[in-house]
């Protein structure tokens, strides 16, 4: 009787993977944010670590 019904289960074990697959692949995939907290701890910055950093962010407004 168990020898009757493991192929059975089997092949409903395989099916529900792939539906499982399926429904995995359809959804768009959400990415979490990064948190930056505590990442630059200690790091000291100064007034031209900051104008450098605008620049370079910014450069179509510091061509003018």
């Amino acid at each position: 009787m168990k020898q009757d019904i493991y192929p059975e289960l089997k092949k409903i074990e395989n099916e529900l993977k792939e539906i499982k697959i399926l429904i995995l692949k359809s959804q768009p995939i959400q990415k979490k944010p990064v948190k930056l907290k505590g990442l630059l701890k200690g790091v000291k910055f100064t007034e031209d670590d900051m104008e450098e950093a605008k620049k370079a962010l910014f450069k179509h407004v510091y061509e003018e």
